[in-house]
């Protein structure tokens, strides 16, 4: 229980923009610059999928099949809806606090919740297949490559299911440090790997039919004097763009690597705990103070920085359009271009803001608003 309440204290801290003293009360996020918009951003639908996340501490992220999104509120109300249209085709009630986002593969839509407990739905009607228990708290969305479903829960465990059943397959416990940000890594499943992160800062590829370790780096290493300072988290889903994994750390670095063998490519000092974003050969990432930082994928090579969110609370890169979009608390999309990072375009979308990671899927980006609103928009 002390560790939980640390994470929560650390979270709050980590995620606002007050402070103590008088000097760092000045402290305030940035105004928004004035530009010109190169592009313009319309709201194809908007629905009301729930009651949002009544401002707790967790990102309740969309998922979608081609023709379908699924997202969840946290009183455990589950929709699906037409991605052209916004239209809903079912909705179910769980009767569950969900924390744990939405996934989805393999015709199965599964979430995880507050006390643990993992659901798997049927993607076409939303009826339940299978609901096993973890450990504790899902933080991240299950994943699923058709035979297993892997689950990683707030104690820094993961544990693979059976994706027919959800019998528990294997499991792997991971280092818990004494104090870690909120949040948990989502893993990238494969018909044979599972590659996850963890609060060590260790990204592991595993084999996914045992859970055996194929091999193991670790992204960044602990540095500093007091636990606060020696927290890397790696609490962000890595980022697979051909044989190369991408993942970056809290307080550490972002890192490419070797999908075959782990070995390090490329580092460069950063801290996130987003997820990366990749497009035209270039790595995305909202980094310390909201600045938003662009890399050469194949180098590391900084290639660009836009400080002009600073401390707005953004959400993790998307590329969509041809372009780099990410949200803020006060519900503003912000669209930046991918070569040099300037301002194209922008839009109020929601006044409750947003803290979901969004989702491109075709020619839309899917927002969650922090009130239950689901949006679809075009950039063009």
């Amino acid at each position: 229980m002390r560790k939980i309440s640390l994470l929560c204290c650390l979270s709050l801290l980590s995620g606002c923009s007050w402070f103590s003293d008088d000097e760092d009360a000045a402290i305030t996020p940035a105004e928004l610059v004035d530009f010109t918009s190169e592009v313009s951003i319309t709201r194809a639908w908007s629905a009301n999928i729930g009651s949002g996340t009544k401002s707790y501490l967790i990102s309740l992220r969309p998922a979608a099949s081609e023709d379908t999104v699924f997202a969840s509120d946290y009183d455990g109300t589950v929709t699906a809806l037409d991605i052209s249209t916004g239209e809903k085709r079912w909705q179910v009630g769980l009767e569950a606090m969900v924390t744990g986002g939405v996934g989805y593969g393999h015709q199965m839509v599964m979430i995880g919740t507050i006390e643990g407990v993992v659901y798997a739905l049927d993607a076409a009607d939303g009826s339940i297949l299978w609901t096993a228990k973890v450990s504790s708290e899902v933080l991240s969305s299950p994943k699923t490559n058709g035979e297993i479903v892997v689950v990683h829960s707030i104690d820094n465990q993961m544990v693979a299911l059976d994706a027919q059943s959800g019998e528990e397959r294997w499991r792997h416990n991971g280092e818990a440090p004494i104090l870690s940000v909120r949040g948990t890594s989502e893993s990238i499943v494969t018909d044979t790997m599972v590659l996850s992160g963890f609060d060590s800062g260790k990204l592991i590829a595993f084999n996914a039919s045992n859970g055996s370790i194929t091999w193991e780096t670790r992204v960044a290493l602990p540095k500093g004097r007091t636990e606060l300072e020696r927290m890397v988290d790696i609490d962000g889903e890595p980022l697979l763009v051909g044989d190369v994994i991408y993942a970056v750390t809290y307080q550490g670095r972002i890192g490419a690597i070797s999908r075959g063998t782990g070995r390090d490519l490329w580092s460069q000092d950063t801290s996130s705990h987003h997820a990366p974003a990749h497009f035209s050969g270039q790595i995305y990432v909202s980094a310390a103070e909201d600045v938003i930082e662009a890399f050469k994928a194949g180098s590391g090579k900084s290639m660009w920085r836009n400080d002009q969110l600073f401390l707005r609370r953004v959400t993790g890169p998307v590329a969509t359009a041809g372009a780099i979009a990410v949200a803020d608390a006060d519900g503003y999309l912000h669209v930046l271009d991918a070569d040099d990072g300037h301002f194209i375009g922008r839009t109020k979308m929601d006044s409750s803001g947003v803290s979901s990671p969004m989702l491109s899927v075709a020619d839309r980006l899917i927002v969650q608003a922090n009130n239950g609103t689901l949006s679809a928009y075009k950039i063009q």
